[in-house]
């Protein structure tokens, strides 16, 4: 008997300290529903720097750190061909450009040809026409009137010869000329591909090569980004992306700042799944960015989707296939609503005043 009643008591004992620990009452609080990210930092408008050409690097014309000017040369391949063809291109547009409309123009000399065959032109015609005119009261002879007339359409025949020569050899110069400023313009082109500049104002944050090596057009050089502004790049995954959108609030817990959280604004959603990772990105913009920020600063971030007061909510940990909670009454069936990581809301099956019991693992 004495037996009996110590195994009651300690069964007794048993069951008031687990219930004691596994026992809990529903609470009203407010919840904060939201989808975790993982984040990483990066300068706004950050690109890779890449070249158009091959060759071999000449020099990096900026530092790490150093902050640039729209279109500033950064990086200097070596042209020494290229130089060369735009200097004789350059020497051939000069050519072009003298025998168009310089002092030594080919046009000149033909302008010169043509004024004295004007000249004679003209003083055949007085001589013909003159001598038409007394012919016909019949002065002077044939013969006479014959030369005239045959040295007037001599001298008009060269005139016409020569005045098609110039309007040919000026077509034929102008072309010339046209076709050496576009050999230029080609030549300079290339030439400015051997040296790369930065397409934004910002900051130069890596070089990848050093003089003497080599370049080609498949690997990056460098990157260059904002010098203050700054974007959170959070992945979130297929699950929670339908529930993203712009302008939702995030918070935002960084490595490097333990014990800071700092808030943000939903800015950006990329459309496209990352299939490697089955995630999307997401950024987003601080409201107060951290004093010091560097690129590839990591860290955690909620997006919040949604906010409630005062609404009844249990540990998520006392579900029980995900709609029912163990009772002083058996098992019943919950509506759930907003969750986060830990807590879920409870619509309509138990009230506060419900004591619910932690599943056994």
């Amino acid at each position: 008997m004495i037996k009996r009643t110590v195994l009651i008591s300690m069964l007794l004992t048993f069951v008031s300290c687990n219930t004691s620990v596994d026992k809990i009452l529903p609470k009203e609080t407010t919840l904060t529903e939201s989808v975790y990210a993982s984040a990483t930092i990066q300068p706004d408008s950050l690109y890779q720097i890449y070249a158009v050409v091959s060759g071999i690097l000449d020099k990096n014309l900026a530092e790490e750190g150093t902050v640039v000017s729209k279109d500033e040369a950064i990086i200097q391949i070596i042209n020494n061909t290229p130089k060369l063809n735009t200097e004789n291109a350059r020497l051939a547009l000069q050519l072009a450009r003298e025998n168009y409309n310089g002092k030594d123009a080919v046009l000149r000399s033909i302008q010169d040809d043509m004024a004295a065959a004007q000249l004679k032109h003209n003083n055949d015609s007085i001589n013909y026409f003159r001598q038409a005119t007394l012919w016909q009261q019949n002065i002077g002879s044939k013969a006479e009137y014959d030369n005239k007339k045959l040295n007037y359409e001599l001298s008009t025949n060269t005139l016409k010869a020569i005045e098609n020569k110039y309007n040919r050899t000026k077509n034929e110069l102008l072309t010339a000329l046209k076709q050496a400023e576009n050999n230029y313009r080609t030549t300079l082109i290339t030439t400015n591909d051997f040296t790369i500049k930065s397409k934004i104002k910002g900051k130069v944050y890596a070089l990848y090569k050093e003089p003497g090596e080599l370049v080609n057009t498949m690997e990056p050089l460098g990157a260059i980004g904002s010098t203050n502004n700054f974007v959170i790049e959070m992945l979130v995954d297929e699950v929670d992306i339908v529930r993203v959108s712009a302008n939702q609030e995030a918070i935002i817990s960084l490595d490097a700042y333990p014990n800071e959280t700092f808030t943000a604004s939903v800015s950006k959603i990329y459309p496209k799944k990352d299939i490697r990772n089955q995630t999307f990105k997401v950024e987003a913009i601080f409201d107060n960015a951290p004093k010091v920020v560097y690129p590839g600063l990591s860290g955690e971030a909620n997006i919040i989707i949604e906010k409630k007061d005062k609404v009844l909510t249990i540990p998520k940990t006392y579900l029980i296939d995900n709609n029912k909670v163990e009772t002083d009454y058996g098992l019943v069936t919950i509506t759930t609503g907003a969750q986060n990581l830990e807590f879920i809301e409870i619509s309509s099956g138990i009230t506060k005043d419900t004591y619910i019991y932690k599943p056994k693992q």
